[in-house]
């Protein structure tokens, strides 16, 4: 449904933030949201929160496009040493887990 260009600033982004865990910020804290990215197209908007990346999908979308776009993430971090994992969490976002 999305298009790779929608993607590739996303990747972008979210490289920006797993990036910056490395290198300027410890952890975000407890208040990621005054972080918050959203892509141009305002499809996608990724909030750091302590060491965990949380992309969310701002359309309603079913719950395989969220699958869809957690393979693509992890595609995208495959072999990552500063990434840990990339999983769905319980309110139905996705989280880049970036924690030591």
């Amino acid at each position: 449904m999305f298009s790779c260009s929608n993607k590739n600033e996303l990747f972008k982004e979210t490289d920006s933030f797993v990036q910056s865990l490395q290198t300027e910020y410890e952890s975000y804290g407890f208040l990621g949201n005054k972080y918050s990215k959203t892509t141009s197209d305002g499809l996608y908007s990724i909030t750091p929160f302590g060491r965990l990346i949380n992309v969310k999908i701002q359309q309603i979308v079913s719950s395989e496009e969220y699958e869809d776009l957690k393979e693509d993430l992890e595609n995208h971090y495959q072999g990552d040493p500063r990434v840990n994992r990339v999983y769905i969490c319980q309110a139905g976002t996705i989280m880049i887990d970036c924690r030591n």
